[in-house]
């Protein structure tokens, strides 16, 4: 009896070590997607940051531009403003349609690889 004893010992004690290892792999394995996810959509927003704040420089000087040929200057700065809010209330109404599947599938995506 006390032959069998000592062969189901290893045995249990490598399952709980297969075990532990498993749980370990599976830990780094959710931390590698996180990563992987987490840089790609940071490297994303920095590259949309670097054009809205361009976007941001263009309006300004167009604002200039047609406050310049209007004769008031803040007549340019009302008409880019009225410009971005139409955009604005589009962007409200459509924009949850436009980026929910891709942003979903780019992260799905990510996480996959």
């Amino acid at each position: 009896m006390k032959s069998t004893d000592s062969l189901i010992e290893p045995l249990i004690e490598r399952i709980e070590l297969y075990g532990k290892t498993t749980l370990e792999l599976t830990k780094l394995r959710l931390v590698e997607k996180t990563i992987g996810v987490a840089t790609s959509l940071l490297s994303r927003l920095s590259v949309i940051a670097l054009i809205l704040i361009s976007i941001v420089i263009f309006s300004i000087a167009f604002a200039l531009m047609l406050g310049e040929w209007l004769g008031k200057s803040y007549y340019g700065f009302i008409i880019i403003a009225s410009i971005y809010l139409f955009a604005g209330i589009l962007a409200n109404l459509y924009l949850n349609k436009w980026m929910r599947r891709p942003l979903g599938n780019l992260i799905i995506s990510e996480s996959l690889n």
